[in-house]
């Protein structure tokens, strides 16, 4: 296949599109109320069909090949945020953050996520281009972040504590941080606090005295810039690994990421029930990573003449994630108390 490029006219749309998508969300959730998990399924539905619609503009402008070479993109890594998320729950536990405030971090942090991802993309697949055997480095951090999946699984149910994060105490030596949830706020100044109070209540709630403090609001937010960064890491290689292409690449991490937002409350309520899908990402890491060994090796070393089509990529990543979510119905784990009642 010839290269994608950077079509103009496909930019423009694109970028036509994620702008309009960001300030529709902006304005449909301006306030920090509670989110119903109808709400939050009906943006789910919205975004899924806006980025089938990207798709649809890609087979019928371009091929079906290219379209693919998308979707497949945009499928593993929706796919991989379902752990991060995951992971985001455990964070707003450690903060103490209720769901309307987690709707306004994690916009923040989505906005975040679409600036950090462009740096990646364009700095992955530069280096891919540059040189095939650059894919074997990718390969074994997708493998990499498979395996580490795996042993986490063993690691039993324990929550980890957040609120000790490194970026956290990175936050508190570089200002003061207010201890107390002040509103929705991030920031909080000095006279908004404290006019009127007495010095040992003053002392109690900051750990020191400034101008501007940070109140848990951002140590969260900042939490979340932080592991979104470490995700990066792991999800911008295995989409190359299936995409490549700089532009699609790109657009179907995007498209991914301007759902997490609905998608999160929606998992939240269904965490329990998906016991079987992180299993099948795992498989996909593992199928992906083992995609771009072969990939690299045909053109780093010689060709072995197996070569996997976009299409059948696409097809392996639907699959999987379709055998997990069945999987996941048809053989829920047993509760803690059925087994409790089974010893008694």
């Amino acid at each position: 296949m010839e290269h994608f490029g950077f079509p103009m006219e496909a930019i423009a749309i694109f970028v036509a599109v994620v702008a309009v998508s960001i300030y529709l969300d902006l304005f449909a959730h301006r306030k920090t109320d509670e989110i119903s998990v109808a709400d939050a399924a009906k943006w789910s539905v919205f975004w899924i069909v806006l980025a089938l619609g990207f798709y649809g503009y890609l087979w019928g402008r371009f091929s079906k090949e290219w379209a693919d070479l998308y979707l497949a993109g945009y499928v593993l890594e929706k796919s991989l945020s379902v752990d991060n998320l995951m992971v985001f729950m455990a964070i707003f536990a450690s903060f103490g953050i209720r769901s309307g405030l987690q709707h306004r971090i994690l916009y923040w942090g989505i906005i975040g996520a679409l600036v950090f991802r462009a740096i990646f993309v364009l700095i992955g697949t530069s280096l891919f281009m540059a040189s095939p055997w650059v894919g074997f480095v990718f390969a074994i951090l997708v493998a990499w972040s498979g395996v580490q999946m795996l042993k986490s699984r063993g690691d039993g149910e324990e929550i980890e504590d957040y609120s000790d994060h490194w970026s956290v105490r990175l936050t508190g030596k570089m200002m003061p941080v207010y201890t107390r949830l002040h509103l929705d706020r991030f920031f909080v100044k000095h006279e908004e606090l404290f006019v009127g109070r007495e010095e040992a209540e003053r002392q109690k709630s900051v750990t020191r005295m400034g101008a501007l403090y940070a109140t848990p609001a951002f140590l969260c937010l900042a939490t979340i810039e932080t592991s979104d960064l470490a995700f990066s890491f792991d999800s911008v290689p295995a989409v190359i690994a299936v995409t490549q292409e700089p532009l699609l690449v790109y657009a179907a991490m995007i498209f991914a990421i301007l759902g997490l937002r609905s998608l999160y409350f929606v998992l939240a309520a269904l965490t329990r029930y998906l016991v079987h899908l992180e299993k099948a990402v795992i498989v996909l890491l593992f199928y992906i990573a083992g995609k771009m060994a072969l990939q690299s090796w045909n053109h780093a070393i010689g060709d072995t003449g197996l070569h996997i089509s976009p299409g059948t990529s696409l097809m392996v990543v639907l699959g999987v994630l379709a055998l997990g979510v069945v999987a996941s119905f048809l053989f829920p784990e047993k509760k803690d108390d059925d087994a409790g009642a089974a010893k008694g």
